[in-house]
């Protein structure tokens, strides 16, 4: 599948979730941390446009979107710290 594919599905998915609400904890569950992943994503694009001056580039993947959705900024400095100093 095409990235476009799975990027609308999900964001179909999250909309439908955020109107109608889960029904069950285990789905509001998922659609939580589906919202933290694509917020996550969001951080790490906006570092990358922001940081591309000064040569700071994190990559966008499900691991590095989960660290910055789930931590917030703090997780983000973090991930840029970390691709600075230790890569």
């Amino acid at each position: 599948m095409e990235p476009i594919i799975v990027i609308s599905i999900l964001g179909g998915l999250v909309i439908i979730l955020l109107f109608t609400g889960a029904p069950f904890k285990p789905a509001r569950f998922v659609g939580q941390a589906a919202i933290k992943l694509v917020i996550g994503a969001l951080f790490l694009f906006f570092l990358n446009a922001a940081g591309n001056r000064y040569g700071i580039h994190v990559p966008i993947n499900v691991a590095t979107s989960a660290i910055s959705g789930f931590l917030g900024i703090p997780g983000l400095i973090a991930l840029a710290a970390i691709q600075h100093w230790v890569l």
